[in-house]
């Protein structure tokens, strides 16, 4: 993967980043007006929800079926989120139990198109499990 400039949280340095290769890609979004706050910045409970969704991408490939969320082990805002910041969310499973499936998220920025910034803003840890048609856990497929 290349290289690109990314803004560390000090202000005014840059430093060389590679974006994640042990992570995919499971979404790309860009936050729109109504998703800020008076503030002009995203709404955090915003971001959680697209983490949320972001999260659940592997998990239910690996459960082959219905999972839900069951904690927020962590969660990590690193730098705030602004209107028309394109949003990439890596996802890397951590750990595959029984019936859960534990899945790291990180949440990088670019920003400022002409001079190209991308920054890491989130990055959260969940856990999801399967279940079946009643909502009970049930065994993740081993195939």
């Amino acid at each position: 993967m290349a290289e690109i400039q990314v803004e560390n949280p000090m202000p005014d340095s840059l430093a060389p980043l590679r974006l994640p290769d042990d992570r995919q890609l499971v979404l790309r979004v860009m936050p729109m007006p109504a998703d800020a706050n008076g503030n002009g910045d995203i709404f955090g409970g915003w971001i959680m929800a697209q983490v949320d969704i972001a999260g659940a991408v592997l998990p239910a490939r690996i459960a082959k079926g219905r999972i839900v969320t069951v904690a927020v082990n962590e969660f990590i805002f690193k730098q705030p989120v602004s209107i028309s910041d394109l949003l990439s969310f890596y996802a890397k499973v951590e750990r595959i139990g029984k019936t859960s499936v534990t899945v790291n998220v990180e949440v990088y920025a670019e920003r400022n198109p002409a001079n190209l910034q991308v920054v890491k803003v989130t990055e959260a840890n969940l856990t999801y499990v399967a279940i079946d048609k009643d909502g009970k856990p049930r065994l993740i497929p081993t195939t």
